[in-house]
């Protein structure tokens, strides 16, 4: 931990800025819907899952024996956070997508056991909880500075605070930073719109800082299958719920029971695909939107893709945003990957 000191505790209250205002959540929540089910083949996107219920169910899928990321990753961080923290030489962390931080505590005690840790940017979408987080890491770790930002990471990376203050032109260089991504979740961009999140991930940082990102390993397809379709029912609870949000925030009628969980894996493109499968013809109304989508019996409405990687090609599309890696670490399974790249000046 850090050793208290007396100035540094005083600073210690967490700062969080808001970029996000109040109808941010709904335009999205409509915008997507609409683009979505007027598409073929229909869609919706995975950050709709995420409500109270949906937040509670993924919890409960990180814990089920088929779904392993989770605990493939967290058994590299905790054999590796002391070489991360030493091969990225930074002093300040930024997580996208943070959460409750939970997984993060291994990378936060391992740099503090290093003394590099001195700031922490936790960024979500999710205010609430964001806001406690923050305040449980700065009762955790005296004298580490918080700054949290409430935003969405495909539009506000260059915002991103890794220096705490304006530096004139004339001030020498911040200490390196480190910007996380964790959970596999770059899996869930389609390849066409990887390159232009990896562009900004690197536009938001400096030469020298890095990037440590989590990704999903090809495997045997019936273990890929089984992590999403577990034999509980659980994921498939997961995927209905998205169903669930919107009905209640955009007063749909969807008959939850006329729809079927699946999940496929796309040998061609090397990703998961999870979808709802409408058991009959039927119609859904939506209000808010003034909408109203046809579905035919066995018609397929895709809610995620989940990309699984190969060592060369993550070394390529980072490569390629001028992020270069300088290590990666697997788990003994050769199930998951943390890769760490470091930002090159690029000409």
């Amino acid at each position: 931990m850090i050793s208290p000191d007396p100035a540094a505790l005083r600073s210690a209250t967490p700062v969080v800025d808001n970029w996000l205002d109040a109808g941010w959540a709904d335009r999205e929540l409509r915008a997507d819907v609409s683009v979505g089910l007027s598409s073929s083949p229909k869609e919706l996107p995975p950050k709709w899952f995420y409500d109270d219920r949906g937040s509670e169910l993924f919890d409960q899928i990180t814990r089920l024996e088929e779904y392993y990321p989770t605990r493939r990753e967290r058994e590299i961080l905790e054999l590796e956070a002391d070489a991360i923290a030493a091969a990225s030489g930074a002093d300040c962390l930024a997580e996208l997508g943070s959460g409750t931080s939970t997984k993060t505590r291994i990378l936060l005690d391992a740099f503090a056991s290093a003394g590099q840790l001195h700031r922490y940017v936790p960024f979500d979408n999710s205010e609430a909880t964001l806001r406690n987080a923050a305040e449980e890491l700065v009762e955790a770790y005296p004298g580490l500075r918080v700054h949290g930002v409430v935003g969405d990471f495909e539009h506000h990376l260059g915002r991103l605070p890794l220096d705490e203050a304006e530096r004139p032109p004339e001030a020498p260089p911040r200490a390196p930073a480190m910007v996380i991504l964790l959970g596999s979740t770059i899996g869930n961009f389609s390849p066409a719109h990887r390159p232009a999140f990896l562009d900004a991930v690197a536009g938001a940082t400096q030469t020298g800082d890095t990037f440590l990102l989590g990704t999903d390993l090809v495997k045997d397809a019936d273990r890929l299958v089984a992590a999403y379709d577990d034999s509980a029912g659980i994921t498939a609870q997961f995927n209905l719920n998205v169903l669930s949000v919107l009905n209640r925030r955009l007063g749909a009628d969807f008959d939850l029971e006329a729809f079927e969980h699946e999940a496929v894996f796309d040998a061609h493109n090397e990703w998961i695909e999870m979808r709802l499968r409408s058991v009959r013809a039927q119609r859904v109304h939506i209000p808010a939107l003034e909408m109203t989508v046809d579905f035919a019996a066995g018609e397929p409405m895709r809610t995620e893709i989940s990309a699984k990687f190969r060592p060369e090609g993550v070394r390529a599309e980072l490569g390629a945003a001028g992020l270069v890696t300088q290590r990666m670490w697997t788990d003994a399974e050769g199930d998951y990957a943390l890769t760490l790249a470091r930002r090159v000046r690029r000409d």
